[in-house]
């Protein structure tokens, strides 16, 4: 479905018309009208399990995604103004780290009706948050969240999958705080194993985990490491990490490390790993040297005798 055109024709479209949309109005899980920012591989990814629950859809990106919004039963807004004068439950940030900044300025936050649940799904955790109290006002419930999974690895569901999420700043009004705990119930729903913690905790452990695994897999693609005959089930394993990293955009890799402050650190000790493995080997490699050294010699004097 595609919105343009009067007012009227944008309130005709808005998700509050569907009968289950008004989450006060029921104590069990309710169906959420749910507000897509970003439209891309992830956002459609989310999306199609948010249809299949029976929420109420609208979506807006830069690039026109109407037709895929239209064959999936999503409005699709092609201007951010009429996108946030319709009526939703949560707004769902789902751009990549890069543009989340540039995106947060595009919207007119004065024109969304309050009070809303924010909520993000960058890979970087500290970066939204702090971007969110900046430009939100207390009408606005903030949910820091990562599916630590994708298009890939979510593929044939969501079941046992880690999500993380940390409520920064939600009401102690009923309302309002069950529209948040409705949201997270979509993840629950689907069998994922929740994480609470502070986005900061999130961002040293992603520093420590996802950093280095999406490093390694740069690193073994700049070596351009094939298959061969004699593959072992470890250069097997060195090879699906390869490939798997590189699905991912190089833009995505960079967000991982310009906007997680504990990334550098990892870095400094990766560095400081690769030095102290390569030290300990020359030095091996120079006693074995040695070794061989003292060996020739010691046959060479027992021959002159």
């Amino acid at each position: 479905m595609h919105a343009s055109g009067s007012l009227e024709t944008l309130m005709a479209a808005s998700l509050s018309s569907s009968p289950n949309s008004s989450s006060s109005s029921c104590s069990s899980p309710c169906s959420l009208r749910i507000g897509i920012v970003g439209f891309g591989a992830f956002g459609q990814f989310i999306a199609k399990t948010l249809v299949k629950q029976g929420h109420s859809l609208s979506a807006y990106s830069r690039s026109d995604y109407s037709l895929i919004c239209s064959q999936m039963g999503i409005t699709y807004f092609r201007e951010i103004d009429q996108f946030c004068m319709v009526e939703h439950d949560v707004i769902l940030i789902s751009t990549s780290i890069l543009s989340f900044g540039d995106m947060l300025n595009l919207i007119p936050f004065h024109c969304i009706p309050k009070p809303m649940l924010m909520v993000d799904v960058l890979s970087v955790k500290e970066f939204p948050r702090d971007h969110f109290l900046q430009v939100l006002s207390q009408e606005f419930d903030i949910l820091c969240t990562h599916p630590m999974f994708g298009p890939e690895s979510g593929r044939n569901g969501w079941s046992g999958l880690p999500f993380m999420f940390d409520k920064v700043r939600i009401s102690k009004d009923d309302h309002r705080s069950k529209i948040c705990d409705d949201f997270l119930h979509i993840f629950k729903l689907e069998g994922c194993r929740m994480v609470e913690m502070s986005c900061e905790e999130h961002d040293q452990l992603a520093a420590q985990t996802q950093f280095i695994t999406h490093t390694m897999g740069r690193i073994l693609s700049e070596l351009d490491i094939k298959p061969t005959p004699v593959d072992t089930k470890g250069f097997q394993s060195l090879l699906a990490l390869r490939d798997n990293t590189m699905k991912d955009s190089f833009d995505l890799y960079s967000g991982l490390f310009n906007h997680n402050r504990f990334a550098i650190q990892e870095w400094l000790r990766l560095e400081h790993a690769i030095e102290a493995v390569k030290t300990k080997l020359l030095k091996d490699k120079d006693h074995a040297l040695d070794a061989v050294t003292t060996k020739f010699l010691r046959d060479k004097k027992h021959e002159s005798n």
